[in-house]
């Protein structure tokens, strides 16, 4: 039995070595063959032609060169200024002023006197301005002053009033300062303006008299109602 194993196992290894060798052999050709097909077979490779083309280059004429001026000199700098000596006489004395020596002859003439800031419009500070607190005398007033002679021919016009506002609100001067063009409604918002009465304006929690620009309007009422 050991004899005969032993011819089976040398058999078997020599059938494996056999095989092997052939198989090698094969794969060698397979690779032979495939390699020449693939060089019979690939596609002929040619160089591209990448040469360029161009039109010829324009010659540019530079500019002149140009000659650059040398910094300017450096300003010199000023002299230092010298302190000029005065020579004064110790014994000198201011003369006395008396009343005798300046008569009033060759005085000069007084300053001008202070204007009440009532006189003119001007600016007159305040914190709180003043507000009007009649607005129904005030619409009476305007119907009771319209110039029938104005209204009845549809005349209407607005009128600026720079108006003078004592500390108690109520107001004492009033100007013109625009114009409706008509000098009977001009007169007419002045006497409406005497009218009014305004809360005195504030400064400091203080009331003032002030100026200020009032409008007053004259419009046409429609009595009929549009129809």
């Amino acid at each position: 039995m050991s004899t005969q194993e032993g011819s089976i196992r040398r058999s078997a290894n020599d059938q494996f070595k056999d095989k092997s060798s052939a198989v090698v052999a094969t794969a060698l050709v397979l690779a032979v063959v495939a390699h020449a097909a693939a060089f019979e077979l690939f596609p002929t490779l040619s160089a591209a032609d990448l040469t360029t083309t161009g039109s010829d280059s324009a010659l540019i004429d530079l500019p002149p060169e140009t000659d650059i001026p040398p910094p300017p000199e450096r300003i010199a700098r000023p002299a230092t200024p010298r302190v000029g000596t005065v020579e004064m006489d110790e014994n000198l004395t201011i003369a006395p002023t008396t009343f005798e020596s300046n008569p009033a002859s060759e005085l000069g003439p007084p300053p001008p006197t202070v204007s009440d800031a009532s006189d003119r419009p001007t600016f007159i500070p305040y914190d709180v301005a003043p507000r009007l607190i009649n607005k129904r005398e005030v619409v009476q007033a305007l119907a009771q002053h319209y110039p029938r002679t104005l209204q009845n021919v549809g005349i209407a016009g607005r009128v600026e009033l720079w108006v003078f506002i004592d500390q108690q609100g109520i107001v004492v001067k009033s100007h013109v300062e625009a114009s409706s063009g008509y000098p009977a409604l001009d007169a007419a918002a002045q006497r409406v303006a005497a009218v009014m009465r305004f809360s005195p304006a504030r400064n400091r929690d203080l009331a003032t008299a002030v100026w200020i620009s009032q409008p007053i309007n004259f419009e046409i009422v429609d009595t009929k109602g549009g129809g």
